[in-house]
């Protein structure tokens, strides 16, 4: 760990880049096996809340390791290494009011505890949402032939396989996606967040 380092405050405070801005910055953070719909959902989100005039940047867990994150394995502890560092960047999105979406399988429950309490220790909203699919079902849809290539032995440490996924006890959006529509699923999240009073709902288009 680095040390003989300050932390260096700005001269703009927290409410008051959001006053600035006209807008909150927090985490939605989307946890789910492989094909589960995360990334729909995130990308959908997304789109919605720009559309909306909100400020929104999705974090896709494969877009980040051909950057940031291109010298981590699969393994647990890169896994837990992928997760502690995107935790940090999506902290710095929702700390410059801009509306961060993760979008990452995430299979251990402390390392997504670890990134709320992250987030909660800044003052800074995190929702998890968990996006619930059976394995059953997610083996059907197999967009990218993963599960096939895992069951086959060609993925090692394959989540939902060959590796373990830790559900989400308690997410603060649960939303199956072999029930609802993607139109559905990205409704529930906006309506939590109004409720929350994080957006307005006078500013959203429609879903």
């Amino acid at each position: 760990m680095a040390t003989n380092i300050t932390w260096h405050e700005g001269a703009v405070s927290t409410a008051e880049r959001q006053t600035l801005l006209g807008q909150k910055g927090f985490t939605i953070w989307f946890t789910g096996l492989s094909a589960s719909g995360k990334s729909t959902l995130a990308t959908a989100l997304e789109q919605t809340l720009l559309h909306s005039g909100i400020s929104a940047y999705r974090l896709d867990g494969d877009n980040i390791r051909f950057g940031l994150n291109k010298n981590l394995g699969f393994g647990p502890d890169d896994r837990t290494e992928n997760i502690r560092r995107i935790s940090e960047v999506a902290k710095l999105f929702s700390d410059a009011a801009v509306v961060s979406i993760t979008s990452f399988i995430s299979p251990y429950r402390q390392d997504r505890d670890s990134a709320r309490q992250l987030h909660e220790a800044a003052g800074i909203p995190f929702i998890e949402v968990y996006a619930d699919a059976p394995l059953d079902v997610v083996e059907q849809r197999d967009p990218k032939g993963l599960y096939k290539k895992a069951k086959a032995g060609e993925i090692k440490e394959f989540t939902g396989i060959s590796a373990p996924y830790e559900a989400p006890e308690k997410p603060d959006i649960h939303i199956k996606t072999h029930e609802l529509s993607v139109e559905q699923g990205v409704q529930l999240v906006l309506d939590h967040l109004v409720k929350q009073g994080l957006i307005p709902a006078d500013k959203l288009t429609k879903a």
